[in-house]
């Protein structure tokens, strides 16, 4: 009955479209993107590798509980499904993982998340054990034909419990598939490179404190007459410099992004001397996040295609290596990912602010765009879609933010006359991370009903240069909560946003963002909702996985020595402060944010006599990957905004258990 009454509203909602646009309460307006259309028309688009002219990607499915699946389009367009229904590909390396398979030959090599094993699949075959250690996780691998043997990264957890050790490994395709160490002495290594004649590795390496968009080294080793490596010589990197991508060229150049200018650069190495390829305030890089992350690629004549970040915004690019010339290819996208180069075309990641983010084939000598898979298939009129302004606000210090603001969008309502909407402002997670102008379903949801948002590139964010990454470091917990409000104050002084109902939300890092302003900044926002948030800086410094293990230590500063800072900068210090209403969701099986972070959270908040509410789930982890979860908590969010914010949604929601509030009459 309840769906039956939400496609009712719905269809209402599109019938009304075509009418005099009704005056009613901003976050009362009938959408067409229910929550149910959002969970059941999305994927969550990942890794892309070619063989030739297959191109694989795997995808994961919200409504499948958030399984990962290996697909495979083969040259005659022919879609394949490759991964049976008891296989998730994904690796927990890093917690983040990424660069869960390889592929060559028509063989995929991968990961699974159960028993974290690797796993080998032919195009028309069911999957087979490959290799595997107990405590043991793999990524980033390739192919090492001339040896026969996988190279990869691996994680190995000590049964004591003490703290991973990460090597790189190499593991035979043949026999017992022997696995044995390469390169072992960092804390961590990603992205192993061959040479084109197969002589020489290259690959990345970095060690706390740093994170590997705060400096890394790449590194090149030859070969011996048993597998080994030899000769290593260390290319580019340092402490504070940041290499990303290293790649060889057909011709035998190893080419690399640098931040050493104060922007991922592309650098060209010929075995003796470096040299810059091409030079611009622009991003051909990106944190690090997850493994196999690819931006650029070569073209067999030795050109490189590659995608860069220009004021936050993406672009695609052919350059020539010899003359440092770049040329842009014109495209529909601002977000361009996991770009793969193959013989006279490219597959990537692309999302704009009308599509989500999808896997697209270019066609290089047609330029015709071909979209092989969508990441959401929700079909809603243009009119209802609320398109991204960029907006550059001033902020603390005399300084500048960036953010994509999104106006209340419904074309069968108008709100009441001098009334102004509801803003919500979003915190991304990292946070070196990077809000993006790609079509966001989640988005839309608020803004068809009459919220507008506010997706705030905060100082620390990516794609603007290293210097505005840095803005953050030792400043976490000032410079984003900063820039957070003087985004929402930005649009309540243009006329843009109610300022009495204002909202803050984010996930992860932007969590802790969000807790940050109702507590340090008490007064600006009357609601926060926080997803596996940060409540408690020295918990998480003492309790985390290795990957951001000493994170904070840039962040926030060297722990336990900066034991007071970390105090100060706790939220849940400062729940005395707090004046808002508050939600929070978690994942009870969350490895990044422990769960006991929101539940302390609540209870310092509940304890204070505020609204506050939290919302559990078994099974989920740091981001929710299942359809149940994801609608649960927008549809939760949605009724604990109407009850704080004073509106009343036109869904039928279930309703949430709000302490300190009482129920609705």
């Amino acid at each position: 009955m309840r769906n039956g009454l939400l496609l009712l509203l719905s269809v209402l909602a599109m019938s009304n479209a075509t009418a005099a646009p009704k005056a009613a309460p901003y976050g009362s307006w009938v959408s067409p993107i229910t929550s149910d259309a959002i969970v059941a028309e999305s994927l969550k688009l990942g890794q892309v590798a070619l063989d030739g002219d297959s191109i694989y990607w795997v995808e994961g499915r919200p409504a499948e509980g958030g399984r990962n699946v290996l697909m495979l389009q083969r040259p005659d367009g022919l879609v394949a499904e490759m991964t049976p229904a008891a296989f998730n590909v994904r690796t927990r390396a890093h917690e983040y993982g990424g660069g869960s398979f390889t592929v060559a030959g028509h063989i995929a090599y991968s990961a699974t998340f159960n028993d974290q094993a690797l796993y080998l699949q032919p195009p028309d075959g069911p999957p087979q054990f490959f290799a595997g250690e107990a405590g043991a996780r793999f990524a980033n691998g390739l192919i090492d034909g001339p040896r026969s043997r996988m190279i990869a990264v691996r994680e190995a957890h000590p049964e004591d419990g003490s703290e991973a050790v990460n090597t790189l490994v190499s593991i035979g395709l043949e026999g017992e598939h022997v696995i044995r160490t390469l390169v072992r002495g960092a804390d961590f290594y990603s992205s192993p490179t061959l040479s084109p004649d197969g002589r020489q590795l290259a690959w990345l390496s970095w060690s706390h404190p740093n994170m590997p968009w705060d400096g890394t080294i790449l590194q090149v080793g030859r070969f011996d007459a048993d597998g080994y490596l030899v000769d290593i010589r260390t290319v580019a990197g340092a402490a504070d410099e940041s290499v990303f991508q290293p790649q060889w060229s057909p011709g035998g150049e190893l080419v690399f992004a640098s931040d050493r200018n104060g922007w991922w650069n592309l650098y060209g190495w010929n075995g003796s001397k470096t040299r810059l390829i091409h030079e611009a305030q622009a991003e051909f890089g990106e944190p690090q996040w997850e493994f196999g992350m690819s931006r650029y690629g070569f073209l067999p004549d030795g050109r490189i295609v590659a995608s860069y970040l220009a004021n936050g915004i993406a672009r695609l690019a052919i350059i020539d290596p010899k003359t440092g010339k770049l040329k842009d290819i014109p495209t529909p996208f601002q977000e361009i990912k996991e770009l793969r180069v193959g013989n006279g075309f490219v597959v990537f990641l692309g999302g704009s602010d009308s599509e989500a983010r999808s896997l697209v084939r270019l066609d290089l000598k047609t330029s015709r765009f071909e979209i092989l898979r969508r990441g959401s298939k929700l079909k809603v009129e243009s009119a209802y879609l609320s398109k991204p302004q960029s907006i550059a606000f001033p902020t603390t210090g005399g300084k500048t933010a960036y953010a994509f603001h999104y106006p209340a969008a419904n074309p069968a309502y108008v709100g009441p006359k001098g009334e102004r909407p509801p803003l919500i402002v979003l915190s991304h997670g990292g946070p070196t991370s990077q809000a993006t102008p790609t079509f966001n379903p989640a988005i839309q949801f608020w803004t068809s009903r009459g919220i507008s948002v506010v997706d705030v590139n905060y100082g620390g964010s990516s794609g603007y240069g290293r210097d505005y990454r840095r803005r953050l470091n030792g400043n976490w917990g000032v410079v984003d909560i900063d820039d957070c409000v003087s985004a929402a104050k930005y649009l309540v002084a243009q006329g843009l946003a109610d300022g009495d109902r204002l909202a803050i939300r984010g996930g992860s890092a932007g969590g802790y963002t969000t807790l940050g302003a109702l507590a340090f900044r008490p007064g600006v926002f009357k609601a926060g909702a926080s997803y596996y948030g940060v409540g408690d800086l020295e918990v998480l410094a003492r309790d985390t996985h290795k990957f951001e293990s000493r994170y904070l230590d840039s962040l926030v500063g060297p722990y336990p020595a900066d034991k007071a800072l970390y105090a100060s900068r706790s939220p849940i210090n400062s729940v005395d402060k707090i004046a808002s209403a508050l939600i929070l969701f978690q994942g009870l099986d969350d490895k990044v944010v422990p769960p006991n972070q929101s539940q302390m959270m609540f209870d310092a908040v509940k304890a204070k006599g505020l609204p506050v509410a939290y919302v559990p789930f078994l099974g989920e982890g740091h981001g929710f990957r299942a359809a149940a979860a994801i609608k649960r908590s927008l549809e939760a969010e949605l009724y604990f905004y109407g009850r704080v914010l004073g509106f009343k949604p036109a869904d039928a929601l279930e309703a949430v258990a709000i302490e300190n509030l009482p129920p609705p009459t």
